[in-house]
């Protein structure tokens, strides 16, 4: 008994150390998180798979849609990256190297690597139906590599790594050769298992971010609500999210429209927009996007 009681704290204490890092803040949302690997190591992983995506995808020939694409997310990029210089983030924006892609791939999805390498698939396109639209989706996963979710990640992979490794280690040396092994097999299916709901509170918190990112940069937040009832209406993920890292659609529309009213205190609708020098920035009312972090009700 006193062997198991010194393996459970043994154990315990290696994945206590297994969590350290630097404490960081998620921007708007005043969320604290641990992350163990630096910048410069995420975007060098990102930059590699990048590119080595970018030399076999096929990128689109509908001149119209990829213009559309770049502008949107140039519009976007341009207001997380004023957001963040006006509320205490201004060593993140130089982890940006801004690029927009449309490619041709039938599924509806769009992805923003870390350092802003934003992809957009064609199928994607019906269920956006308009810059609006395309919008909502952009600004969500530009918030997924504003909120630094692959580094968090990442960090989390290194924690089970070294604690299911080290859990099998020290059950062989206890009890006996075999046993770490069928130990390390269910500990590292439970660390999987808790990252479900883990990889869903990311999501939610990016949904949450990329509305407000789309009202700053003059975008209506409230047409988030029927894009996602129209993704809803086009896939067959509406029964459960117990075993999906996304939240069910259901779920997703009615977190949305609670969080409406403060992404509505940051919508200013714009006509143009201005993107370097070739264009100019409207706006309806002159209000200011600097607002103080908004801790977010769990």
């Amino acid at each position: 008994m006193k062997k198991f009681k010194v393996l459970v704290l043994t154990v315990v204490a290696v994945l206590a150390l297994s969590s350290c890092g630097t404490t960081q803040t998620v921007p708007l949302t005043g969320r604290t998180h641990r992350i163990s690997v630096s910048d410069e190591q995420v975007l060098s992983l990102s930059n590699q798979e990048y590119t080595k995506y970018m030399a076999s995808a096929k990128k689109s020939t509908n001149a119209a849609n990829t213009a559309m694409v770049q502008r949107v997310g140039k519009r976007l990029a341009n207001a997380v990256e004023l957001y963040l210089k006006q509320n205490g983030f201004e060593a993140d924006v130089k982890n940006y190297s801004w690029e927009f892609n449309l490619v041709q791939d039938k599924s509806a999805n769009a992805f923003c690597m870390p350092g802003g390498k934003i992809v957009v698939y064609e199928g994607l396109l019906p269920y956006t139906q308009n810059e609006t639209g395309l919008a909502i989706v952009l600004g969500h996963e530009i918030a997924h590599a504003v909120a630094k979710h692959s580094a968090e990640q990442l960090t989390k992979q290194q924690n089970q790594q070294t604690g299911t490794s080290i859990l099998g280690t020290v059950l062989n040396q206890t009890v006996g050769n075999g046993v770490g092994n069928v130990a390390s097999a269910v500990a590292g299916r439970y660390f999987s298992f808790r990252n479900l709901k883990y990889s869903r509170d990311n999501e939610t918190e990016a949904d949450y971010m990329g509305l407000i990112f789309a009202a700053m940069a003059g975008y209506d937040p409230q047409q988030a609500i029927p894009f996602w009832q129209r993704m809803s209406q086009g896939s067959s993920s509406n029964q459960s999210d117990i075993f999906s890292d996304h939240p069910s659609d259901a779920k997703r529309i009615a977190a949305l429209q609670k969080e409406m009213p403060t992404a509505l205190k940051y919508y200013k609708p714009q006509t143009t927009y201005k993107v370097g020098s070739t264009s100019k920035t409207s706006t309806t009312k002159k209000t200011s996007s600097k607002k103080k972090t908004i801790t977010r009700r769990k």
